[in-house]
């Protein structure tokens, strides 16, 4: 089911590495332009273009596309409570564990009468996108509403798409995670066109323009966040998942197997990769994913996702081979099953799972981590999801007479050398008699 890459004895530079790592590249770049024609539509036509969207993409029509508070309340009273006992707690460990991203303003004195404060301040406005197509999220809206509100944002609208299945409704269980959470602005729209909603703004459905537009979802939402960068503020282009394991001959078979087939079912671009240096181990994980791939709810998608060139058993000489090919992956969850895991040499990923009892599941729901992560390597240099997505660094500066006279002559002879003597004179201006 999976396809085998030999790495062994070869000695590749982490260009090459990057060229031969599996990558769904082509439903990536297929989705930037559809995408932008969505974005397009709804900054024109507004609420004209969601409700075309909805018919095409979604089979639903005459639909509330602004969610009434009734459909909240009555969302979470039919709530189970099993599911909004999970909620809670969830809710309850991602709050504090977001608190922790907060930093504290800081004033630095670097001479008397001479201060610069470093705050964070929040941003006033965020649109969070949850998906809804081919699985409901509303662990998705607790990882993205709970630290945009421990940032202190003040307003945060979401939007989901409507189900044809729940009469153009958002699903339920999105609903009431929304209201569990106190948001009341809550839209029923899809995909890119949710995206391009949250940053143009919709007048007919008193949308306003966004700040901020965050949330995972598929190759679409995350080539609309493309689109309307520079606009507004966008998290990670977060697309389809993507899971890569390093194991050596002590881990389970049966648990490797296992994970990379949760990561498989949420879609057919889902990329499933497994990197180690034992052949045995390689072996015994292909033989369990036949046995266990078949038995899920979603077997079709699983095997879709494995088949896919996405995804791949990749062999590899050494550990020290497998950190390489892991770091130039950069994926969006790591996760090790190693006798001797050393964390801190995997520098790239969006989150690292360590060991048989920290399965990439936990992290989806309960670990306390956020679950929106980069993909696509863009963990090389970006970051999950945080209270810090919606915080801003910001310096105020104070000086008196006295500070200001203290560094004058220094202002003036580099303001000379930069050819801006106005920059100069602006400072003699306050010592002029």
């Amino acid at each position: 089911m999976l396809r085998t890459i030999d790495l062994r004895g070869r000695a590749l530079s982490a260009a090459e590495l990057l060229a031969t790592v599996p990558r769904a590249t082509e439903a990536r770049e297929a989705a930037l332009t559809a995408a932008a024609a969505i974005v397009d539509a709804v900054a024109a036509e507004g609420e004209t273009a969601l409700r075309d969207q909805a018919a095409r993409f979604d089979g639903v029509t005459g639909h509330d596309l602004r969610v009434p508070a009734a459909h909240l309340d009555e969302a979470l009273d039919t709530l189970d409570p099993t599911v909004r006992a999970a909620l809670e707690e969830a809710i309850r460990r991602v709050r504090t564990a977001s608190a922790a991203q907060v930093p504290p303003a800081r004033t630095t004195e670097l001479a008397p009468g001479a201060r610069v404060v470093q705050r964070w301040q929040p941003v006033r406005r965020v649109g969070v996108y949850v998906p809804g197509g081919k699985a409901v999220y509303p662990s998705s809206v607790v990882m993205n509403v709970v630290p945009a509100q421990v940032a202190g944002v003040g307003e945060v609208a979401l939007a989901s798409p409507p189900q044809r299945d729940h009469d153009g409704r958002v699903h339920p269980v999105i609903l009431a995670a929304a209201r569990l959470l106190g948001v009341s602005e809550v839209y029923a729209m899809g995909g890119a066109g949710a995206v391009g909603a949250f940053a143009h703004g919709v007048g007919s459905l008193g949308l306003e323009p966004v700040d901020v537009v965050t949330g995972p979802g598929n190759n679409f939402v995350a080539a609309a966040k493309r689109a309307v960068a520079g606009l507004v503020g966008t998290d990670a282009e977060a697309g389809a998942t993507e899971i890569l394991i390093v194991a050596d001959d002590t881990a389970d078979p049966g648990l490797v197997a296992a994970d990379l087939i949760s990561q498989a079912e949420h879609d057919e671009q889902a990329a499933a990769v497994l990197v180690t240096a034992s052949e045995t181990l390689a072996v015994a994980v292909a033989a369990e994913i036949s046995a266990r791939a078949p038995l899920t709810r979603h077997s079709a998608r699983v095997a879709a996702a494995l088949a896919g060139p996405q995804s791949a058993v990749i062999l590899v000489d050494d550990l020290a081979a497998a950190t390489a090919l892991s770091n130039a992956y950069a994926p969006e969850h790591l996760e090790l099953h190693l006798a001797d895991p050393r964390p801190e040499e995997f520098v790239h990923a969006g989150a690292i799972f360590v060991g048989d009892f920290s399965p990439v599941s936990l992290g989806d729901y309960l670990a306390g981590s956020n679950h929106v992560l980069p993909t696509g390597g863009q963990a090389r240099y970006g970051s999950g999801l945080s209270a810090s997505t919606f915080l801003r660094p910001q310096q105020i500066i104070e000086y008196d007479r006295a500070a200001l006279a203290e560094v004058r002559e220094r202002i003036v002879a580099l303001a000379d050398a930069e050819a801006l003597p106005a920059h100069g004179e602006a400072v003699e201006a306050r010592f002029q008699a």
